[in-house]
């Protein structure tokens, strides 16, 4: 069995907005800007934690209670499912937990997650978090909490290893994203130039940049991982 595990091809997906946006999570980019209401220098930025802590909280208090209403999407079961066949590794900017929910075992999120919360004074304290964060949440030592995100201007923890996973990858699948979004969108340029890529997007960006083989499928994440299932096995 060990040997049969080890066999699998190494499948590494960048996830983005788009795969959730068909559970009901809506995306900044898609409405000027603003991010359910809110200008995202507001609600996502250092600056907008010190000028607003209470806005900040309740922004991401409304959006952690709407995690527990959405389900995944055949998107999301699509790439869980296909645990069966390769080694599936996901890397997401996004910060709800629908590929866990859906079954997928292996998520990297690049972007921290809405059910975790960490310290203002050290960024290595961090603790599961499924109700409202207030002010007056404090860590051991008397400092305040805030959500575990990674905000614009702040650096992402976990890039190193997510450039580890892409450069190992036997296949890649870019879904739901813009590529517009850094450093995540420079992920992929550490895939091997001889993988196949497969990019899914209602509106996909033009300029990709890549040697790689890359086919793109204009269309949403259920639909898109249906017809890449098929061309992976193909591929077997």
């Amino acid at each position: 069995m060990a040997n049969k595990v080890n066999s699998k091809k190494k499948l590494v997906v960048l996830s983005g907005a788009g795969i959730s946006a068909e559970s009901g999570i809506k995306t900044f980019r898609d409405s000027d800007g603003l991010w359910e209401g809110h200008n995202v220098l507001d609600v996502a930025t250092p600056e907008g934690w010190k000028k607003n802590p209470e806005l900040v909280l309740d922004f991401y208090n409304k959006r952690r209670r709407q995690l527990h209403e959405v389900q995944p999407n055949r998107g999301h079961e699509i790439l869980a499912a296909l645990e069966n066949d390769f080694e599936v590794s996901i890397i997401t900017q996004n910060v709800d937990n629908l590929h866990e929910k859906s079954g997928s075992s292996s998520v990297l999120h690049l972007h921290g997650e809405l059910l975790k919360v960490r310290s203002i004074s050290n960024p290595n304290y961090i603790l599961d978090w499924y109700t409202d964060l207030i002010l007056g949440d404090l860590d051991t030592n008397g400092n305040q909490l805030r959500p575990n995100i990674v905000w614009f201007g702040e650096e992402v923890p976990a890039l190193d290893k997510a450039v580890s996973i892409v450069q190992n990858a036997d296949y890649l699948i870019i879904i739901g994203t813009s590529l517009q979004v850094y450093p995540a969108a420079s992920l992929m340029h550490y895939a091997k130039a001889t993988i196949p890529v497969f990019y899914i997007d209602p509106k996909p960006a033009t300029m990709y940049d890549l040697p790689n083989e890359i086919k793109v499928i204009a269309t949403t994440g259920s639909k898109g991982m249906e017809i890449v299932q098929k061309e992976l096995k193909k591929l077997q």
